[in-house]
């Protein structure tokens, strides 16, 4: 028998909710595929862990970026790939609620309802990831006060301010989680001439990354390779370095903020400062980014309790109880 689901398909990572068992999957939205022959090895943590390791005909990709689709048909294969990860089949075919950033066109949600469409779901709507953000941290979304919910994703980051079961203000700026990486990429070759990968990157920001001064900021190795002799290197990186080289990509979300609010009525406006505002995705776990936005917009921020799974819980609330949440849909 199919089962209504759930899926947040991010662009770093990919959560499905089953109607009446919750989240059922959470794997990173990557897809390892055998380019002599076409066939696929694996998807999520498996595909991830191959990202370093694999010969050149193995390639492994993110078949979104911005969460946008960049690759229908590996999209496609991927979706396949997941319906069969949570025990649905070809005779089984689910209807599907897919998660979206408010900033794609209508070609690219048709593009996303044709993948899904065409990996086996039976039918597939779409609901925007700012909406399905403030059900999953519990905002009151139908009633007639502004709520602000900020998303910060993996490929960008969404602002919305929702009244009444609406967005009556939003901005997305295709500024996330890998945006981050890259730019610390960048300024540990532009300030120590040495190359680092993703992983490292991405660990360094973890670790030690910060959008706001913290008290003791810590300090961390990191190995990579130097460029003027291509030989490893191991060099010494402080938290203050790293919040310099994301500062950039920081300044675009609280400037996101205040662009959102700029175009709300003052009634509204006056109801998010008074409430104050949630952060919520990957990016929330960002040290001191909650504490960022407050200085600079001086509103509250609050930080769901799990930032990473608020979309996805928010779907999977509309699907559970269909009727009251039906004109929320987008598609």
């Amino acid at each position: 028998m199919a089962r209504d689901i759930a899926i947040d398909l991010g662009t770093a990572n990919t959560l499905v909710w089953s109607r009446g068992r919750g989240i059922v999957l959470d794997e990173p939205t990557v897809i390892a595929v055998n380019t002599r022959n076409g066939d696929v090895l694996s998807m999520g943590h498996e595909a991830y862990d191959m990202v370093t390791d694999t010969p050149s005909h193995i390639v492994v990709d993110r078949p979104l970026r911005s969460g946008v689709i960049t690759d229908f048909e590996t999209t496609a294969r991927l979706l396949r790939l997941l319906f069969g990860r949570i025990g649905l089949s070809r005779f089984s075919r689910p209807r599907a609620l897919l998660c979206v950033p408010s900033a794609l066109t209508g070609v690219e949600r048709r593009a996303v309802v044709q993948a899904a469409e065409q990996a086996g779901a039976a039918r597939a709507q779409l609901i925007e990831q700012s909406m399905a953000a403030a059900l999953g941290a519990g905002l009151p979304v139908d009633e007639p006060v502004g709520s602000m919910v900020v998303d910060v994703g993996g490929g960008t980051s969404q602002v919305a301010v929702i009244s009444l079961g609406g967005v009556v203000a939003a901005k997305a700026v295709r500024t996330g989680g890998f945006d981050l990486d890259a730019a610390i990429q960048a300024y540990v070759r532009h300030e120590y001439a040495m190359a680092i990968g993703d992983r490292t990157a991405e660990q360094l920001k973890i670790q030690i990354g910060s959008a706001y001064p913290q008290a003791n900021e810590p300090q961390a190795e990191i190995r990579g390779r130097d460029l003027a002799t291509g030989m490893p290197r191991t060099v010494l990186i402080g938290a203050e370095e790293v919040r310099e080289a994301i500062t950039d990509c920081v300044t675009a979300i609280v400037g996101a903020i205040a662009a959102t609010l700029a175009d709300c009525h003052p009634e509204l406006t006056h109801d998010v400062i008074t409430r104050g505002l949630c952060l919520t995705g990957g990016g929330a776990l960002l040290h001191g980014l909650d504490s960022r936005i407050a200085q600079e917009s001086q509103i509250r921020v609050r930080v769901t309790e799990q930032p990473l799974a608020s979309v996805v819980t928010g779907a999977g609330r509309t699907i559970e109880d269909a009727d009251d949440f039906r004109d929320l849909f987008a598609g």
